[in-house]
């Protein structure tokens, strides 16, 4: 899998979703190199390791009026880029539409994420 490189990071966000923890992580200090703003990371049950990412990524052309953001899905099968917008800097907004993706893929339609932290 090729999951974001996390040296430190500050969970700032924590929800129940089906059977499934979701962690927002913010102050990401990483080690691969990308400039990681927000990482959602979602677990399913007792496994130690998240199966779904979600990024919010600093653009490389941030201020260009391109989108300083890039969001970006990564699964144990690859990654994709979603997207790039300047809204995803405010948590809020990253939180709604990840937690939005997260849904469709997990198949979780029937299911409404409960914030804990």
């Amino acid at each position: 899998m090729n999951k974001p490189g996390i040296a430190t990071a500050i969970p700032k966000r924590r929800y129940r979703f089906g059977e499934f923890t979701v962690v927002i992580l913010d102050e990401i200090k990483s080690n691969d190199g990308i400039d990681y703003h927000l990482i959602m990371a979602v677990v399913r049950g007792t496994d130690p390791d998240p199966g779904v990412y979600i990024t919010a990524e600093r653009t490389p052309q941030a201020g260009t009026g391109t989108g300083d953001y890039t969001m970006r899905i990564v699964m144990r099968d690859g990654s994709e880029v979603l997207g790039t917008s300047n809204e995803w800097k405010d948590i809020e907004v990253f939180a709604n539409e990840a937690l939005d993706i997260v849904s469709r893929v997990l198949q979780l339609t029937d299911e409404v994420p409960y914030r804990l932290m």
